[in-house]
């Protein structure tokens, strides 16, 4: 598995949000595309990252006060810039996969964005990936 490189495992086709984005759609998102992550961009830069645990994090509790209007309304103000985690770690495309399993484990990420030699986002590898790696080809 270590002469696997990033590019070959990852997924190419990655959704991307912008930091305006309201965490109600965001959460749509996810939901429609069976995601958990969203790369945050500002134009071609990234500037953040979002999971679906941020996003629950976020949400009020079931034990609030709040009635339903008040709570649509408070989480259809709050955007994405306003938890997404905006120190990222990424890989690049030509790394190998265990240096991005050896990412994740230690960070305790479940994905991270790759980017091109040119500095272009050009994907996210994910611990789904990995594993799936691992169950076509084997451990040797």
């Amino acid at each position: 598995m270590t002469q696997v490189l990033v590019k070959e495992i990852m997924a190419r086709e990655i959704k991307s949000i912008s930091p305006d984005t309201v965490l109600p759609e965001a959460h749509q998102m996810m939901i429609r595309n069976n995601i958990r992550r969203l790369p945050v961009v500002d134009g071609d830069k990234l500037v953040g990252i979002v999971t679906l645990s941020d996003i629950q994090q976020a949400s009020p509790s079931d034990a609030t006060s709040l009635s339903v209007w008040e709570l649509n309304y408070l989480l259809a103000k709050l955007t994405v810039k306003e938890i997404m985690t905006k120190s990222v770690v990424t890989i690049g495309e030509d790394d190998q996969v265990n240096k991005a399993a050896n990412l994740m484990l230690s960070n305790k990420f479940g994905g991270i964005p790759v980017f091109s030699s040119a500095g272009v986002l050009v994907g996210m590898v994910t611990e789904s990936d990995i594993f799936r790696l691992v169950a076509e080809r084997g451990i040797d």
